[in-house]
């Protein structure tokens, strides 16, 4: 199962006055707190070792890891049970309605005009991963339900 792709969002009306990478910001942040966490699937572990310890060591960003390692694609191989089940109710959510995307929203003050414009930085990740571990704590306090809402 396909989650999102990088190249979904550079295309159409993406503005043309930033770089294509733009697009896999916000899917990193999201996949960088996943694996920083230790939801990675085992076939991803073995296949990006060195990648992984360079995402926990911030030598490397999420975008930067979706785009050289993942080939723009964020899929449920990546993922191990835990980290799809929260990814199927918290990014993906119910008919599409990703509280991720609400989330990146208001932690950036962006909108879907503005959204790739936010800097893929470490800064940047350290602002929502809070967000992100609140969604999570709640979605485990409430019993792992299929939707965060």
């Amino acid at each position: 199962m396909k989650y999102d792709d990088a190249s979904w969002h550079y295309g159409g009306d993406f503005p043309s006055d930033l770089p294509e990478a733009a697009g896999a910001t916000h899917i990193g942040m999201f996949l960088a707190w996943l694996l920083r966490k230790g939801y990675a699937s085992e076939e991803l572990l073995e296949d990006a070792e060195e990648e992984i310890e360079q995402l926990h060591n911030e030598q490397l960003t999420g975008a930067q890891f979706l785009l050289h390692v993942l080939d723009e694609k964020f899929t449920s191989q990546d993922l191990n049970g835990e980290g799809h089940a929260f990814t199927l109710a918290y990014y993906q959510g119910e008919d599409h309605d990703s509280k991720f995307v609400d989330d990146y929203f208001a932690a950036f003050g962006v909108d879907e005009q503005s959204m790739y414009g936010v800097a893929d930085s470490r800064e940047h990740f350290h602002q929502i991963a809070p967000m992100i571990d609140a969604r999570y704590q709640a979605w485990v306090a409430a019993g792992r339900p299929q939707y965060v809402v």
